[in-house]
């Protein structure tokens, strides 16, 4: 999910950088799908594609953010788009699944809805669990490998009840009060609960796991600006409030981890390893800046690191090291030894470039200002060509920052096996698309080149669908979705990348064709693109 909101709740715009034209260089090769952790998937490669339940799922009626966002006159929240029945996705699961086995792809990210599963507290929904085991049991009959993700933004309603989000009446059966509150360490429990769950009527068909997606942008998004359900608003108090509710999200995910290794132990792939566990992280390319130029000023680059440290790192320092900064210093203030150690595999959403200043600092206790909606306050940087915006989530896509942060990570984090488990483009041109994806895998070379032990690229999405607080209007899918009808029609994407997967390697004319780092083909009504990527 490509949160445009960010790590600020808004959108961000960053800088760019280019060629004359695409690279004609040599083809890049791949071996053979290994395993996302152990010394046997090292080497090896797999094409996915990601899709989340929330954003594509039919009768999902139970979910938090159904709640959300069903009209008033429905008796729901009535914020922004109403998901409705997505791209019905739950009742036209096995015609997905037939358009992954088309492309070709070795595996399929996709996520359980916790809110089917248990709809009410201690209830479980055996018709839903039906439904998954058949889905999974399709995916294996394809040769599909699957790797599932357990919480991807979305929650039952008594987790955390947005109807009540002040929760005076403390936690109960139907309103837990969500993380960071009384009932916070009730709702890591649960999460653990799902997750063993899950493990245990599930492990024999699945070994790989992700815990959560992206963190930090969820965390922001639902309880620091209240652009998500629960809709708790506490960016201006971030150490009192937010922070706590971090804290807990850590702890849900080691929780979750050691009851998937618990209750997963069938080795269904047959590669020695029951379960792998990890997690997912929103990464961006963050650019220091100020009065809209690139800044080599001391104090905007330490304004970069700074929100590097906290959008990229904090989350998985903490999960590795057993420790937790609550003061976002950069030095951990507490131990958990619960938590050390407990990730297989990590893995990276990247979708945008962006500058940040320090010459203000909007966000508090990070003290760093991005560049968002219709402010500039001087982080804001013009593209230098205005195809690498992406108008409809009003940010900067430029491919070639991947490779960089990709080899930040593998810096930081050495040994870690690293994944692509989202990255895409919002566009209605399908050459737009199969630029997007092969540059991504241009810039994806160079840190493989460099020894990085990256194990695959999952494009975000399979098909277009509901992009959570930005509706139905952003278009990300390697299928064209018609709403009328639920048809879902091929983009150039989908045959590109079909047959860069087939063929295990992207040709030298496809790098010709779509690669590079030059100018974009143009967004369909947006040839003109305002350069700072579609800020008012």
């Amino acid at each position: 999910m490509k949160l445009a909101v960010a790590l600020a709740g808004v959108v961000v715009v960053g800088a760019c950088g280019g060629d004359d034209g695409p690279d004609p260089a040599a083809p890049i090769s791949y071996g053979a799908m290994g395993p996302l952790s152990g010394d046997a998937g090292r080497g090896g490669f797999r094409f996915g594609a990601a899709s989340a339940a929330t954003q594509i799922e039919d009768m999902n009626e139970s979910t938090d953010w159904y709640l959300w966002t069903a009209p008033t006159a429905q008796g729901g929240l009535g914020k922004g788009t109403f998901v409705g029945d997505a791209t019905r996705g739950y009742s036209k699961v096995m015609e997905d699944l037939a358009l992954v086995r088309d492309l070709g792809l070795d595996s399929y990210r996709f996520s359980i809805e916790w809110a089917r599963i248990e709809p009410v507290r201690d209830q479980i929904d055996e018709a839903a669990i039906a439904h998954y085991r058949a889905q999974l049991e399709a995916l294996r009959a394809l040769g599909i490998r699957p790797l599932v993700t357990l919480h991807h933004f979305s929650n039952p309603v008594w987790v955390a009840d947005p109807r009540a989000i002040a929760c005076t009446a403390g936690p109960s059966d139907t309103n837990l009060c969500g993380l960071g509150s009384p009932g916070g360490a009730q709702v890591v429990a649960e999460m653990a609960e799902h997750a063993g769950l899950m493990a245990e009527r599930f492990g024999d068909l699945v070994d790989e796991w992700g815990t959560l997606n992206e963190p930090i942008n969820y965390l922001v998004a639902g309880y620091g600006l209240g652009l998500f359900p629960p809709g708790l608003v506490t960016i201006n108090d971030f150490s009192g409030k937010l922070v706590p509710v971090v804290r807990d999200y850590i702890a849900a995910h080691a929780a979750m981890y050691d009851a998937i290794k618990a209750k997963d132990t069938v080795d269904a792939d047959g590669d020695g390893i029951a379960a792998t566990v990890g997690l997912s992280m929103s990464v961006a390319d963050w650019r220091p800046s100020r009065s809209a130029k690139p800044s080599t000023d001391p104090e905007d680059i330490a304004a970069r690191d700074r929100l590097v440290y906290v959008f990229h790192y904090v989350f998985v320092d903490s999960i590795l090291n057993g420790t937790f900064d609550a003061s976002l210093d950069g030095t951990s203030d507490e131990t958990h030894p619960e938590w050390a150690g407990r990730l297989d595999w990590l893995g990276l959403q990247y979708y945008f470039r962006a500058g940040v200043t320090g010459a203000s600092k909007l966000i508090p206790l990070v003290d760093v200002t991005p560049c968002f909606g219709g402010f500039d306050l001087g982080s804001c940087l013009p593209a230098p060509d205005p195809t690498y915006c992406v108008p409809r989530m009003g940010y900067e896509g430029y491919a070639d920052g991947l490779g960089d942060v990709v080899m930040a990570f593998a810096a930081r984090y050495p040994g870690m096996p690293l994944v692509i488990t989202e990255a895409g483009i919002s566009t209605d041109a399908g050459r737009r698309r199969a630029e997007n994806i092969v540059r991504n895998l241009e810039s994806l070379e160079r840190a493989r080149a460099a020894g990085v032990d990256l194990r695959g690229y999952y494009h975000w999405s399979l098909t277009d669908n509901f992009e959570w607080a930005e509706g139905f209007g952003p278009h990300f899918g390697l299928y064209r979705v018609d709403y009328s009808t639920y048809a879902r029609t091929a983009t150039e994407g989908a045959d590109v990348l079909g047959r860069i997967a087939k063929a295990r390697g992207v040709t030298a004319e496809q790098r010709r064709t779509y690669g590079g780092t030059g100018p974009m083909t143009p967004e369909p009504g947006f040839e003109n693109a305002d350069p700072f990527c579609g800020k008012p």
